[in-house]
């Protein structure tokens, strides 16, 4: 479990323009990869940020540490040396993760949404709130989060899990997925996890939730029981699923919802 949160030493706030000649926090980020110096978020000068590195654009996001915190996009990195992706940051340090999360899913928003999707013009952020304008049309894009829901289904003292086939690894997982329009989370659980392996639910109640950046999904977590039905997956995105006892499961990292759901199978008979 993390036990870090996103607001322990930041807070949000927003510009497009914002000058300063203090140093500042920089969330570098070239690809999916965030630069880190000795391990932690580099504290510079814009003017040394723009010397030392190929910038596209830098944004404004808030404060981190009561000092302005920019999250920055690179053009073209001029080595691999001090880059890494946010789960090998996660083994560096949680509150590093959580705000390389943030400054993640920002630039992401930010970076793809520069052009008005209805009419083309060139957006600009509001004065008052984060958001993306079109000054043409009116058009706004919010930043943009993905809901998902992730359900761990107990039988008795087993735990379902399933092999998806979009991994790249053997291993059985939990059942996930991502909400449908009009639906409500827990019609999202219940709907997930008929469509993958066939099976009705009950007893659905809230665990708890996860910002997810990869790239911008909101985790959900929920328990349910086994109702009624037989294990048949649809052999798209479930190719197998089964019935698990303790013993037959291993911990994984703490990293993410899904962990904190097995631990809780495994650590509450």
């Amino acid at each position: 479990m993390i036990n870090s949160s996103l607001y322990d030493n930041y807070s949000i706030d927003f510009k497009e323009e914002y000058k300063t000649d203090e140093k500042s926090y920089f969330l570098i980020f070239y690809n999916d990869e965030i630069y880190l110096e000795n391990n932690y978020i580099p504290l510079l000068t814009k003017e040394e940020l723009y010397k030392t590195f190929d910038v596209d654009f830098d944004l404004y996001i808030g404060t981190y540490k009561n000092k302005a915190c920019f999250v920055v996009n690179l053009i073209n990195r001029k080595n691999d040396k001090g880059f890494y992706n946010l789960h090998e940051v996660f083994n560096i340090n949680e509150e590093l993760f959580l705000i390389g999360g943030r400054g993640s899913q920002v630039r992401d928003w930010y970076k793809n949404h520069q052009y008005c999707g209805v009419c083309g013009e060139h957006n600009i952020i509001d004065e008052r709130e984060m958001m993306l304008k079109c000054p043409k049309c009116g058009h706004l894009n919010y930043t943009r989060i993905a809901p998902a829901i992730i359900v761990a289904i107990r039988k008795e003292d087993k735990l379902l899990m399933a092999y998806h086939s979009y991994y790249k690894t053997n291993d059985y997982s939990l059942l996930a997925g991502f909400v449908e329009a009009g639906e409500t989370l827990e019609e999202a659980v219940r709907r997930e996890v008929k469509e993958e392996v066939g099976i009705n639910i009950k007893n659905i109640k809230y665990f708890g939730s996860q910002s997810w950046p990869f790239p911008n999904s909101l985790m959900v977590g929920f328990t349910a029981e086994y109702d009624s039905g037989e294990i048949e997956v649809d052999n798209f995105e479930i190719l197998d699923a089964k019935w698990f006892n303790r013993n037959q499961i291993k911990r994984r990292s703490n990293i993410s919802i899904s962990s904190w759901l097995i631990d809780d199978f495994l650590d509450n008979k």
